[in-house]
């Protein structure tokens, strides 16, 4: 059976990606493949391929594709890496890593969130990816170290447990700043040292947990 919103992702890649300087071609085949329409309610498919966020329930929203394809640049994963994603949401995100990576584990407070994902996911058919509920901010010590991570949700600053857990020369893409406007960081690990570089302004929700923001601000 044919895609429908098969058109609509070219579109996506060409004009919101590629046009504004995603240049990593494995991110923009990524992209182009996994059905953004589908972690998003049917309500909302007509707009599943604009250049905006999307609200998933439970107070998240799923970051416009943009901001995504820079995240990803960023990271650059290798197919052989492990990846840590912090905040899976609506598994959008993942479903890009498991395309990218050879095993992905994903970490999610909102049971209900974790479970919409998973299910999705293994409806597409993907597989080595790993997805737990818990404390994102804690990372997930029990399958570390991790050859990337990254963050779908705003940190005060960067969690120690993240750069613990993330492997010698591995990297990390994480928003960090204030709860309304933040910039994204590239963290990479060389010799024990955690090495950041400023990369753009953003604005994610924030990262609820021991080591990120309380409960009570998001």
């Amino acid at each position: 059976m044919q895609d429908p919103f098969s058109n609509q992702r070219v579109a996506m890649v060409e004009l919101q990606l590629r046009r504004r300087g995603i240049r990593d071609e494995r991110v923009l085949r990524a992209m182009e493949r996994v059905p953004r329409h589908e972690f998003v309610p049917e309500s909302l498919w007509v707009d599943s391929y604009a250049d905006m966020p999307l609200p998933i329930g439970s107070a998240q929203t799923m970051s416009q594709p943009y901001i995504v394809a820079a995240m990803l640049e960023a990271l650059q994963v290798p197919e052989s890496n492990r990846v840590l994603e912090i905040g899976v949401g609506s598994g959008y995100v993942t479903a890009l890593l498991v395309e990218l990576a050879a095993e992905v584990f994903g970490i999610e407070r909102h049971e209900q969130l974790a479970h919409r994902a998973s299910t999705i996911i293994e409806s597409l058919g993907y597989k080595n990816v790993h997805i737990v509920v818990g404390d994102g901010s804690l990372g997930y010590a029990p399958a570390a170290p991790y050859d990337r991570i990254i963050a779908s949700a705003a940190a005060p600053a960067i969690p120690p447990k993240l750069i613990e857990q993330l492997a010698e020369g591995g990297r990390m893409v994480i928003p960090v700043g204030p709860p309304h406007t933040q910039q994204l960081q590239l963290v990479r690990k060389n010799a024990g040292e955690a090495n950041m570089t400023i990369l753009d302004p953003c604005r994610f929700v924030p990262m609820i947990g021991e080591s990120a923001y309380r409960a009570q601000e998001d």
